[in-house]
């Protein structure tokens, strides 16, 4: 197996708002991607906090070794939970073994789109 230093078990996301896909060519969303450097599959656990209900703890994802994945969070089928729009959550991610996440959101509501990404804090 390669070595389990690239990469945190913990990953946190505190400012996560699911844009609505507005009429643009590129629809609006979120995603956390997911890079598993190890060789072996890894279960990915999702936790979505906010402001006024109880946590939402979502099934089970898999990314398989030396694979990257990107979760939509608009996705529902995928998450197995439909996310808020327009609604102040967080994101817990939680893995077996060591991944490096990153969450990104694109915001096409105006005509510049607003595009960005940000590694979350691990521990």
């Amino acid at each position: 197996m390669k070595s389990r230093k690239n990469g945190r078990k913990i990953w946190i996301f505190p400012d996560t708002e699911l844009p609505p896909a507005g009429n643009s060519k590129l629809k609006g969303h979120e995603s956390i991607i997911v890079l598993n450097m190890n060789r072996v599959t890894v279960s990915i656990r999702l936790t979505l906090y906010f402001v006024s209900q109880d946590p939402v703890r979502l099934k089970p994802l898999i990314v398989e070794g030396e694979r990257v994945r990107c979760f939509r969070l608009d996705n529902s089928e995928e998450m197995g939970y439909t996310v808020p729009l327009e609604t102040q959550y967080a994101v817990k991610l939680e893995s077996d073994i060591p991944v490096v996440a990153q969450y990104g959101r694109l915001d096409s509501r105006q005509d510049n789109l607003a595009f960005y990404t940000t590694m979350g804090y691990s521990t």
